[in-house]
């Protein structure tokens, strides 16, 4: 068993908080709190035990300088200012010495927050490549480490696996809570079992569509994922988001060959037109060179519906097309009013799809909601994530004063 926050000594020590506080942000402003929410319970926790906290974490993709102006985490530590109303700390420079003498000096109930990790990786990929210098630098800043980050537990990025090496290590109530959740609802899963899978890009969710498959009665897929399965079986998607590639077209045939009793694809669409702009609603097998595939239309809804009504155990995963625009939010709209008729048999995972849900007018119906996507997906199928097997085991001993 993983060590427990709740079974550690931590009182007045410093400790490195892996939160994932990737957050929708426009215009400066957090659009969905969730995550950071979800995090408070851990806080005010290290808060009550008179901790001095330093916070990681990620937020979107950062792959050039450009990147960074758009994905700084000053966003959150504003939001997070208010909900817990007092003063966060900021550390921009990361692994830079005014950082480490700001953690070194904190006192008792104040918070720092750094920078988003993935700055890191510009230009050498320090936090995604699992660099150990700069996990042991970055260890350098706390006491004891804390995994709060179920979310990112699937990726083996330097601020999730390389800590708990130099550091004691135990899993956030957060954390604890997913685990325990997705263990008693998909691992010991009653059957018939059915995935719900949407998602731009089927190579991102390859390797987990392979692991899933054989632990599912029924994969219902939508979004990109559905396009590069239904242009793998030969059918014209027009402009639509799909994957070409010969080899990963050849994978799918092969998937659907052996696997065919279980796929569930759309028949019908709401499309847009890149030609004269128009939306129209088209069967799957009658899309045309200037359409964009955006939602699911009537026919998939009743024919998924058949399935949901039939399943015991479901976990949704992605959007049925592009909801944020109201031409496409029905398909997404319907699943979720029929899922929500027996709520008692769905798990909600991922980000996306809790944005959905709650832009949507669903936020307080299901209560089974894991912060993860792809790490949800990854635990169904391997029953465990990099990150949490990186924490220490609980042996029975306390961890004290060091």
């Amino acid at each position: 068993m993983k060590q427990l926050l709740r079974k550690m000594n931590i009182n007045n020590k410093r400790v490195l908080l892996r939160c994932d506080l990737n957050v929708p942000i426009e215009n400066g402003n957090v659009l969905d709190e969730t995550k950071i929410i979800k995090s408070l319970e851990t806080i005010n926790y290290l808060l009550k035990e008179n901790c001095k906290i330093i916070i990681l974490s990620h937020l979107g993709r950062v792959k050039s300088e450009e990147d960074k102006a758009k994905n700084t985490l000053e966003p959150v530590r504003l939001s997070l200012a208010k909900l817990l109303n007092k003063e966060i700390k900021f550390a921009t420079d990361i692994l830079g010495p005014s950082t480490k003498e700001i953690a070194q000096a904190l006192l008792p109930g104040e918070i720092l927050l750094l920078e988003n990790t993935r700055f890191l990786d510009i230009p050498n990929k320090l936090e995604s490549t699992l660099n150990e210098e700069t996990a042991k630098q970055l260890s350098e800043l706390g006491e004891v480490f804390v995994l709060d980050a179920f979310a990112s537990s699937h990726r083996t990025h330097t601020s999730v696996v390389g800590l708990s090496k130099y550091l004691p290590s135990c899993l956030g109530f957060l954390a604890e809570a997913e685990i325990n959740m997705l263990n008693k609802n998909l691992i010991n899963h009653k059957n018939p079992f059915t995935v719900i899978m949407g998602g731009a890009k089927v190579d991102d969710k390859l390797s987990i569509i392979k692991s899933l498959l054989p632990k599912c009665d029924h994969l219902l897929l939508s979004g990109g994922i559905a396009n590069s399965f239904l242009y793998a079986l030969g059918l014209n998607l027009g402009e639509s988001l799909k994957n070409d590639n010969p080899e990963i077209v050849s994978e799918l045939q092969s998937l659907m060959f052996t696997y065919k009793e279980k796929f569930a694809f759309p028949l019908d669409a709401i499309v847009s037109s890149t030609y004269n702009n128009t939306t129209t609603i088209k069967s799957i097998n009658k899309i045309e060179a200037n359409d964009i595939i955006k939602d699911i239309g009537a026919k998939t809804i009743t024919k998924y519906k058949d399935i949901l009504d039939n399943s015991e155990t479901i976990f949704i995963n992605g959007t049925m097309g592009v909801y944020e625009e109201k031409e496409f939010k029905n398909g997404t709209t319907e699943i979720f009013n029929i899922l929500s008729k027996y709520p008692e048999k769905v798990v909600i995972g991922g980000g996306d799809t809790i944005s959905a849900l709650n832009n949507l007018g669903f936020r307080g119906k299901f209560e089974n909601i894991s912060s993860g996507g792809g790490a949800t997906l990854e635990f169904i199928a391997n029953g465990t994530l990099p990150g949490i097997e990186a924490i220490m085991e609980d042996d029975g001993i306390e961890v004290l004063d060091l």
